[in-house]
């Protein structure tokens, strides 16, 4: 079953920006309850989609280089990289339907 997958400063990279499959990342914390309300959607989200996109976690207070690059100043804050593309991003705990319609996730679904 796939699951979201922990990404540091060491492998975003790899996980990430050199990944052949668009990667959907969750830039969270602990303490953050509106995280804890989209945890499970984005479990659902990487088993839905497993094969054809990527689900990542970033812990902003493990991270503060990476939460600082990106400039995340709210959390949860949810960024979509697709290869060849410019990132985008989200800020807020949205409902599955939502995240799928904002980053049309639709075209990255299994046929």
């Amino acid at each position: 079953m796939a699951e979201p997958v922990t990404v540091t400063a060491e492998t975003f990279e790899d996980e990430v920006v050199e990944s052949k499959m668009p990667v959907l990342v969750d830039f969270w914390a602990a303490w953050c309850g509106p995280c804890r309300q989209v945890a499970p959607v984005m479990d659902q989200i990487a088993v839905e989609y497993e094969g054809s996109l990527k689900v990542a976690k970033i812990n902003v207070d493990a991270e503060t280089e990476l939460a600082g690059h990106f400039g995340i100043s709210s959390i949860p804050t949810i960024a979509f990289f697709v290869p060849g593309e410019q990132p985008k991003a989200i800020v807020g705990a949205l409902s599955k339907e939502m995240i799928e319609s904002i980053f049309d996730l639709g075209r990255f679904a299994k046929q």
